[in-house]
């Protein structure tokens, strides 16, 4: 049965001082990067964009769907060139109110994004845990940003990447209601055929993470992606018994 590996990246930095905001989680070395292209070039896999989930008959015998969350600056200057050079392509989900912000893309680069041929796509206009906001608040959340990525692209934004992976039905709904056709959660998962594009799970890369691992998550094979998702299920407890920004300090403070 043909799967679809989902990956979720964030930012590439070599180091804390490199351009861009720095995460001791999520910042994957581009040297680390290439390598994990290269690899699934090397394994068959083949990168594809979210429309061409249009036409299932279409896609590649391996589809891999390459993302990235956030919007930092180095979204352009360090993925967009190493993914060209290999003849990939990759959505990026970008939270609109950081646009032009310090580390972060400018409005220039976002466009520049679409013309080299990448997605575009939203991650909420402020970052805000959807499942916190009231209705018109979700609502307005979710509206901005798509008209402004459209404004500042030319083109339809109808994919979003909800912030931190937190959302359920009424976030679903009215992200449809919206205008979004593609939903992407945080949940590790390996998205089999027929897919779902109105809802994928993603396999998140971390600075952290080896070859054998990588590999293993993108294939769903072994013990690595069973424990992926457990231990993901199994942080929803701290989150709602904390409430989402309590957690997201204290998990600052630990890191």
């Amino acid at each position: 049965m043909k799967r679809l590996p989902v990956l979720m990246y964030h930012g590439l930095h070599a180091d804390p001082g490199a351009r861009g905001r720095f995460d001791a989680v999520y910042s994957v070395t581009p040297v680390a990067f290439a390598r994990q292209m290269d690899w699934l070039r090397s394994q068959g896999y083949r990168s594809i964009r979210l429309g061409d989930l249009d036409r299932p008959d279409a896609l590649p015998a391996k589809p891999v769907l390459v993302t990235f969350d956030d919007g930092d600056v180095s979204n352009l200057e360090v993925a967009t060139p190493l993914l060209l050079e290999r003849g990939m392509v990759a959505e990026f989900f970008i939270t609109s109110d950081f646009v032009d912000q310090p580390g972060m893309l400018s409005s220039e680069d976002v466009r520049a994004l679409s013309g080299a041929g990448m997605g575009v796509g939203s991650h909420g206009r402020t970052h805000a845990f959807l499942e916190d906001l009231s209705d018109a608040a979700l609502a307005e959340e979710l509206d901005s940003s798509r008209e402004t990525l459209a404004a500042l692209c030319g083109v339809e934004i109808d994919a979003i990447a909800l912030p931190g992976g937190r959302g359920g039905d009424r976030e679903s709904r009215q992200a449809r209601a919206s205008g979004y056709r593609h939903l992407l959660g945080s949940v590790p998962g390996p998205n089999r055929a027929p897919f779902r594009s109105s809802w994928l799970q993603r396999i998140a890369v971390t600075r952290q993470m080896d070859d054998t691992r990588f590999a293993r998550l993108v294939d769903w094979s072994g013990l690595s992606p069973r424990l992926a998702r457990t231990r993901f299920l199994a942080l929803r407890v701290p989150k709602k018994v904390l409430g989402n920004d309590n957690y997201q300090r204290l998990r600052s403070r630990l890191l």
